[in-house]
């Protein structure tokens, strides 16, 4: 069955030809209430990322967790997050995007309650998979949302705003949750439930702002390649967070586990090469701004996930502050993201330039990333800032403008799909690099406390480990003066050495980003494109041909 030619206004009920270029322009207000719902949506699930952050030293505490065990609740969500996105991507090509969102709001909001109740890390883990699904499609289904309705020269502007309802989020999740968890009447168990009047409030809003079309095609979810994808990427991470730890990294569970996942991910390869419908479209890759841009998204991932996750335990456990300081420590960087993101997607609607924000988006994230690659448990203040400032001005400049960079080379058929595979790198990068380097730092964090301990002398050894033995998170109040420094110690030096192992993989997305043609921006939304393929379109309908013959 071929797509219909009739399709609805995203803010009215009444049929408009798409077949032709005569469509009219949404306005500016009526862009902006179509929006509302859709951002409310976005702002919860960038909250539930960031509202456990500061909380998750104090979470894992109380239920007896280890540091792979505060890992995993942050790479569970990722992980899934990661897993789905592809899949929410292709729906939303074949199905309603506006119910799409409604149900990833309404499994957010599933996830999270059971989170609030868990009693063990089992359990949270477990939720924090539900939650990533939901988060998932949130998150892919923005960006495919304002696709639909605006052209990519004036996507930049509204993915400004985007990256603002990203900021705020970003800060005022960590404060949130660190004024949550250090209130004695709510407890940590609120975090998971603040944000569920925040996703019911977005389901109304969504219900009777956001109008767009649906075209319905006779095709076939692609299960086995989401199936297939998400089994490959699993074992991945199972094996970067428990090597070194439970087995060596030379061993038999780790070539099983990596032949596993090299094996799984051929086999998706294969299946999408021949599915009629596949969830990862492989001849969009042929299309070289969409590959570059994926890989470079992957690393972005990298340093924009451990950013979240591993300030939170620097301030805590190597500065002894409170979760609600720890969240307020961070603000530079989010003030640095908010910035950036705002202004480089004004500018770039009003020239149709993009290429040079990623350049040196590039540029300034591997420096803020270099230098907090010198944090130790003593450094200033003042350096602490100014390296988060870089970095939140690298990564508000190169996370929206990549999607930019993607959308504007894709035919409408292909927005989700084409979207949601630069969603699903970034998150697989955040999800990777936080594995990794989570078990990087445990591994370092044990050995700096053993070097600490060794210099104090004999005496020491009748301290214990103060809980940091097996990868323990410990508590600091509970520890004597020279064993406590001996740990802040170890913490500053192991977040540092994280960040610090992230700044190349920064340095590898810049010159990804640097081998980027840039195109004009393309002036009509995807939803009423002609039928005619742009010349970067064309070009890849062509590659796909010669392939083919």
């Amino acid at each position: 069955m071929a797509p219909s030619d009739t399709t609805t206004d995203p803010t009215s009920d009444t049929p408009h030809d798409t077949s032709g270029t005569t469509a009219v322009a949404m306005t500016h207000s009526q862009i902006m209430k179509a929006l509302s719902g859709l951002m409310l949506g976005m702002f919860v699930a960038i909250l539930s990322s960031t509202i456990v952050s500061n909380a998750l030293p104090q979470i894992i505490s109380d239920l007896g967790g280890t540091q792979s065990s505060y890992t995993w609740v942050v790479t569970a969500a990722l992980l899934s997050m990661t897993a789905a996105t592809p899949l929410w991507g292709k729906l939303s090509d074949l199905f309603s995007k506006k119910l799409l969102v409604q149900i990833s709001l309404v499994i957010y909001v599933l996830g999270s309650v059971v989170a609030g109740m868990s009693q063990n890390t089992g359990t949270l883990i477990a939720c924090r998979v539900v939650q990533g699904i939901g988060v998932g499609g949130l998150s892919a289904l923005a960006q495919i949302v304002m696709a639909a309705m605006i052209s990519p020269r004036e996507r930049g502007r509204y993915s400004g705003y985007l990256g603002a309802v990203f900021a705020v989020a970003t800060v005022g999740g960590p404060l949130l949750g660190g004024v949550i968890t250090d209130t004695e009447w709510l407890g940590w168990r609120w975090c998971f439930y603040v944000g569920v009047p925040f996703a019911i409030i977005a389901l109304i809003v969504l219900q009777k702002t956001l109008r767009l079309p649906v075209v319905r095609r006779d095709v076939k979810v692609d299960w086995l390649g989401a199936f297939l994808i998400s089994g490959a990427v699993s074992l991945l991470l199972i094996w970067v967070t428990q090597a070194g730890d439970s087995y060596a990294w030379v061993s038999w569970q780790t070539w099983a586990m990596t032949g596993g996942a090299v094996a799984l991910g051929l086999l998706f390869v294969l299946v999408e090469s021949r599915a009629s419908d596949p969830i990862i479209p492989l001849r969009l890759f042929r299309n070289r701004t969409i590959a570059l841009a994926s890989a470079a998204s992957l690393f972005v991932g990298i340093a924009m996930f451990s950013g979240t996750v591993f300030f939170s335990q620097f301030f805590q456990l190597a500065r002894g502050e409170s979760p609600t300081m720890s969240g307020i420590l961070t603000i530079p960087m989010i003030g640095g993201l908010f910035v950036s993101s705002t202004v480089s997607g004004q500018v770039i609607t009003k020239t149709g330039k993009w290429k040079a924000w990623l350049v040196s988006g590039g540029v300034l994230l591997t420096a803020g990333l270099g230098l907090l690659g010198t944090l130790r448990h003593d450094t200033p203040y003042w350096q602490i800032s100014l390296a988060m400032v870089l970095t939140g001005l690298g990564l508000g400049m190169m996370m929206q403008n990549l999607v930019l960079a993607t959308q504007n080379q894709v035919a409408p058929e292909d927005l989700g799909a084409a979207s949601s595979v630069v969603t699903f790198f970034r998150s697989l990068g955040g999800a990777m690099g936080v594995s990794a380097l989570g078990a990087v730092m445990a591994t370092r964090v044990t050995q700096y406390v053993k070097d600490g301990l060794a210099a104090l002398g004999p005496k020491a050894a009748a301290m214990g480990h103060g809980g940091t033995a097996g990868g323990g998170i410990p508590d600091l109040d509970k520890l004597p003066a020279p064993f406590r420094e001996v740990v802040e110690a170890a913490y500053g030096h192991g977040v540092g050495d994280v960040f610090l192992y992230a700044a190349p993989f920064s340095l590898l997305g810049l010159v990804l980003v640097l081998f980027i043609k840039e195109v004009a921006l393309k002036s009509r939304p995807a939803a009423h494109a002609p039928a005619a393929a742009a010349p970067a379109e064309a070009e890849t309908a062509a590659a796909g041909a010669r392939l083919k013959g």
